[in-house]
């Protein structure tokens, strides 16, 4: 089946499976109703948005969930998962989970062979998720090479148990999260990484210039269930959800055809994996709250700020009793006690201007890595046409200046631009090959004939010529015409 008929198979089947819901939720009756009424008044008023770093939360809510204080929500009792499957929530969940695309789980079905398959096997499923008798199928297993060597483990769900956890983290996010610490960012509604950077500016511009930079080893794959289980059930009464969620904890991981059970870790690629990582980790949050430490947590990743070494050193062995608590280890090598200028955090980094004002920037690991993806999209060789190297490189620039829009270096940029044009002219040139052939594309363009000539005379030395007369022809406004992004 061509990329376009499985596209329109989709648009066809899933429509069929939202009127399948509605008529299941017009024989549920009036009791449905209302649970579908108290459904739709926690959920947001948003949809989130489209683009999620990990899992499928919702990305914003109402701003006076935020403020409420840090307690046990009086709707955390029954009836959560009455809620949850839900027609509207339900109808939510699919759009939300079809959005956010994904790869097929270990049953091999996806969007579109999934939505076929519920119009059917739904009503079974649901009568055993409300009668606690569900069981997810095991995760197929899938490692991500990091630029340290290493790998990051992410666990695929079925299209199914996804549908199912975001219905199920639709309900309990509003109720939860509200009582998350003001200084923990990440998966949260309405919060994101940009806030963690800003907040720790704050700290430092306000002289705490100590940063205790804590990072958790392997922290999603060391999740002890039980911990995790038992700060749960301290917000949700509702048996029936816990054991859900026990459920898929226990899962297991399909790796090479054989299912592999665990007694601790929460594979990451779940819609519910980063709502459970944040209430293990709000313990933490709290025991800072409490002795009036200035910090910003991103998942895992803790930093707070200090005035003094002395004081930093404190920090790091209550935080190693603390972690010890919820059978965590810090990464040794990844962790430390220093200066807040250079240290990175969530790829940007402090520096001190004149004036003593701090600013952000972006850090050397984060630069190195945005170099090398460029040298791997723009390289001289692979048979690419120019339109398809900058089509790429158009949604590349595009995010990655997005998210460093924070970054205080105008002057790192314009360098970044100049840089990515030439290496594009070099491109140009290779492409050329011959000098007749280059001759003859740079008088087209407009070229003098010295220029053309000139550069002609050198036709192999690409890198060389990409900063000669060639940069008087192809000018910024011709990589601005060919729909390359300036990041300055």
């Amino acid at each position: 089946m061509t990329p376009r008929s499985e596209k329109s198979a989709e648009a066809v089947v899933a429509p069929r499976f939202f009127f399948f819901l509605e008529q299941r939720a017009e024989r549920e009756g009036a009791s449905n109703v209302l649970s579908m009424r108290s459904v739709t008044h926690q959920m947001p008023a948003t949809a989130g948005r489209e683009k999620a770093c990990q899992g499928e939360a919702l990305s914003s809510c109402s701003s006076d969930e935020t403020g409420l204080p840090r307690q046990v929500p009086e709707d955390a009792g029954q009836g959560l998962l009455e809620r949850a499957f839900a027609r509207e929530n339900m109808l939510r969940a699919w759009k939300r989970v079809r959005a956010n695309k994904g790869a097929a789980g270990i049953d091999g079905l996806d969007i579109a062979q999934t939505a076929e398959h519920l119009r059917w096997a739904w009503p079974d499923i649901r009568q055993q998720l409300l009668a606690s008798r569900y069981y997810p199928q095991p995760v197929r297993r899938v490692a991500i090479p990091k630029p340290d060597g290493s790998e990051r483990e992410l666990g695929i769900p079925t299209v199914t148990d996804r549908l199912i956890q975001q219905a199920l983290l639709q309900v309990l996010q509003p109720l939860i999260d509200p009582t998350f610490s003001e200084h923990s960012y990440g998966f949260r509604p309405g919060r994101r990484a940009h806030d963690a950077v800003l907040a720790a500016q704050s700290f430092a511009q306000q002289g705490y210039h100590t940063v205790v930079d804590v990072d958790l080893s392997r922290f999603f794959d060391r999740v002890n269930h039980d911990i995790l289980i038992d700060r749960l059930r301290k917000r949700i009464q509702d048996n029936r959800v816990i054991h859900l969620v026990r459920a898929y904890l226990n899962a297991g991981i399909m790796e090479g055809g054989v299912v592999i059970y665990r007694h601790e870790g929460t594979p990451q690629g779940g819609p519910l994996s980063p709502l459970l990582a944040n209430i293990l980790l709000d313990e933490v949050d709290r025991t800072l709250e409490r002795r009036g430490h200035h910090f910003a947590r991103y998942a895992d990743d803790c930093n707070v700020y200090v005035r003094s070494q002395k004081a930093g050193e404190r920090v790091m062995a209550l935080l190693r009793r603390c972690y010890s608590k919820l059978r965590l280890t810090i990464n040794e090598s990844k962790s430390a006690v220093t200066s807040v200028f250079g240290r990175k955090f969530l790829g940007y980094a402090l520096w001190e201007a004149k004036g003593g004002d701090v600013r952000r920037g972006i850090s050397a690991k984060a630069l190195g890595a945005f170099k090398q993806r460029i040298r791997q999209l723009t390289r001289r060789n692979g048979g690419r046409s120019i339109s398809q190297v900058v089509a790429y490189l158009r949604r590349y620039l595009l995010g990655w200046q997005g998210y460093f829009k924070l970054s205080q270096t105008p002057r790192i940029w314009r360098s970044l631009d100049g840089w990515i044009r030439r290496r594009l002219r070099a491109l140009h040139l290779k492409q050329w090959r011959r000098g007749k052939t280059i001759y003859r594309e740079l008088m087209r363009l407009g070229a003098t004939p010295r220029v053309a000539q000139s550069v002609a005379a050198l036709s192999r030395r690409w890198w060389h010529n990409s900063l000669s007369g060639v940069h008087h022809v192809l000018t910024v406004a011709y990589f601005d015409r060919l729909g390359v992004p300036r990041l300055s």
